[in-house]
């Protein structure tokens, strides 16, 4: 069941950040999905389930690591993981993230405070497990509080 739940939050967050692209970056055999969204979004079940703390000025950094293996939809896999976000103002800040596993299910999350109409570049820096190689990924949100 919880491996349905976190599958459905990966989803909503996929969905809610109102790309319809796929919000992930391949490299060198991996994908790493990226979003980002508000916390008052979630709802107030998902947000107690994961403890996260709902507001219209937090935002959740949502990243897992997919091995791509041919001919599957690939292998959640655990990893060293950095996100630095850099606003319009040139502020940067490390977020600093957790790790949820629900069996083969890894995910990063990650919550951070921002302002009305904030843009915010996040850096990624991925190790997956087994690899000494990192990866790289960037991608930007912009955030409308309420």
């Amino acid at each position: 069941m919880l491996r349905t739940i976190l599958a459905a939050f990966l989803s909503f967050t996929l969905w809610s950040t109102g790309a319809l692209a796929e919000n992930a970056t391949r490299a060198k055999g991996y994908a790493i999905h990226h979003n980002a969204l508000l916390t008052s979004d979630l709802s107030p079940e998902m947000a107690s389930r994961y403890q996260i703390r709902r507001s219209p000025n937090r935002a959740l950094v949502n990243i897992s690591v997919i091995k791509e293996e041919p001919g599957t939809t690939g292998k959640p896999v655990r990893a060293m993981v950095k996100v630095t976000a850099r606003n319009l103002r040139g502020q940067v800040r490390p977020i600093p993230l957790r790790e949820v596993r629900d069996g083969e299910a890894v995910y990063y999350l990650g919550e951070f405070l921002v302002e009305n109409g904030e843009v915010d570049t996040f850096d990624l820096e991925v190790t997956p497990q087994g690899s000494s190689e990192t990866l790289h990924a960037t991608f930007e949100q912009q955030f409308f509080t309420r």
